[in-house]
């Protein structure tokens, strides 16, 4: 009788231990996915030989044994974009019905029978609610201080948001105030850190987001125009936005209550920069000029022009691009891309103090303040790398020396520099028809782009674990890179 007891009571033991790992884990444990979305992915996915921790390198490097290694993502980019089926790869590859979204080949389940209708409206309706894991946590939704990297993408109208830690698509963000493209042209984060914008190139409004949560604020409506770059005070308060028309204006726009008002007109201004004392505007003449302004803030009516040559004016046109001071305000570089040459003036009475040529089209400039290297994309270059097009060159800003040249990329555009990250974020257009096909593409269609990184310590392209360039493949078009630091 006692030994009877004694079996029963075991048996007791371990049936109330296994109703505690039950409750605990849940029947059965499919690693953080929601029941639902772990039987189809441990049934059709995360099998043998496919998208599991030992043979991921053999199927684009991504893993679907757990909800964690699911958002690592695979070799070439984020696989999931909380909140959007219609930029996640994950969705692309396992959808075979045209009324539901974008599909792409090879189906996954690979050579196995595709999901059912039903299964893929599962995974698209998961994915649409943020694809939380089985407790309905989200994804990069519990740090409002998060560290972001903002991407213009001028051929979809949204702006990708890359986690800076994971270096992965983590959003996409609609912009725009009517349903064509506007194409999205430049982004920036205020200087408090607090919010992002952006100005579309075909759009009437500087929009406002927050970038706690990436949520829509407001838009101050500037009016039609070719809008192509802006720049932000050092308070946070007031913007300054550049219509490239040939009787082009200046919106300066109050980002507290986003109201408006223009001055004009301006020959063609597209770069626009304001000294460390945030009293004068410098604007750049872009087409068929040698010159940019010089604008006192308070009065617009007294600005003067300042001659980018010294001596005898060159055969072709300047065409300046961008205009940005150093860090510490003694200088400014100019961007020319009538001359492919960057040159470099005194603040203290505008003089030339070097020039120094670089590759086809130099556009976007970013400054270190942690080194004494800018960094100059040339969108254009075809001579620095054989068979490629871009090239990123690197400048000395103190001795002004040319110091080497980089490929990120195909069309190498935005670029901003992360001292934190020790990283320089590269926007890589791959619009051209030559350009290297993208993994993938996307709902709104064309020629998807991608971001490099250069590290900023030894100077070179940052690679994966197989040596091969890190490039991650973002929407149509990244041209503009902005930075939450």
């Amino acid at each position: 009788m006692k030994k009877y007891i004694s079996i029963f009571g075991s048996l007791v033991i371990l049936s109330i231990l296994i109703s505690k790992c039950t409750s605990e884990k849940g029947v059965p444990d499919y690693n953080g996915y929601p029941d639902e979305i772990g039987k189809i992915v441990y049934t059709k996915c995360a099998t043998p030989g496919c998208h599991t921790n030992q043979s991921k390198d053999a199927v684009g490097g991504l893993s679907l044994e757990s909800w964690d290694k699911l958002f690592e993502g695979g070799r070439n980019s984020a696989t999931i974009i909380p909140y959007r089926h219609d930029y996640s790869t994950f969705f692309y590859y396992t959808n075979t019905f045209a009324d539901l979204g974008v599909r792409l080949s090879p189906t996954m389940p690979y050579q196995s029978n595709h999901l059912t209708k039903e299964e893929v409206i599962i995974l698209r309706d998961w994915i649409n609610a943020g694809a939380p894991d089985r407790n309905g946590f989200v994804k990069f939704s519990d740090n409002p201080n998060r560290k972001k990297y903002y991407i213009t993408n001028q051929g979809c109208d949204v702006v990708t948001v890359i986690d800076q830690q994971t270096l992965l698509p983590m959003r996409y963000i609609n912009v725009g105030s009517t349903p064509g493209i506007e194409s999205p042209h430049m982004v920036r984060v205020s200087p408090d850190g607090q919010y992002w914008y952006v100005i579309n190139l075909g759009g009437t409004y500087l929009e406002k987001y927050k970038t706690a949560d990436d949520r829509f604020v407001s838009r101050a409506f500037i009016g039609s125009g070719i809008w192509n770059a802006f720049i932000i005070s050092s308070n946070s308060q007031t913007a300054f936005c550049s219509d490239l028309n040939s009787s082009g204006k200046i919106a300066v726009v109050d980002l507290t209550n986003m109201t408006a008002f223009t001055q004009q007109p301006f020959n063609s201004p597209h770069g626009v920069a304001l000294n460390n004392t945030d009293d004068t505007l410098y604007v750049t003449q872009q087409i068929n000029s040698n010159k940019l302004y010089k604008v006192p803030v308070a009065d617009f009516s007294s600005f003067s022009e300042i001659n980018l040559y010294s001596g005898t004016p060159p055969t072709l046109f300047l065409n300046a691009h961008e205009v940005v001071f150093t860090p510490d305000g003694t200088k400014y570089f100019v961007t020319c891309q009538g001359t492919n040459e960057v040159r470099i003036f005194s603040t203290a009475n505008d003089q030339l103090l070097a020039v120094i040529p670089v590759g086809d089209s130099p556009t976007e400039m970013s400054f270190s303040t942690s080194t004494d290297y800018m960094f100059v994309s040339c969108t254009a270059d075809t001579i620095n790398f054989s068979g490629k097009r871009g090239s990123v060159a690197v400048i000395n800003y103190q001795t002004h020396q040319l110091i080497k040249y980089l490929y990120t990329g195909f069309q190498p555009h935005g670029i901003a520099v992360d001292d934190a990250k020790k990283l320089v974020v590269v926007a890589n257009r791959n619009i051209a028809s030559n350009a290297p096909a993208p993994h993938h593409s996307s709902e709104c269609g064309g020629r998807n782009g991608n971001i490099s990184f250069i590290d900023l310590t030894s100077l070179t392209v940052l690679k994966r674990d197989d040596g091969t360039p890190k490039r991650i493949e973002v929407a149509v078009d990244p041209y503009s890179v902005g930075i939450r630091k």
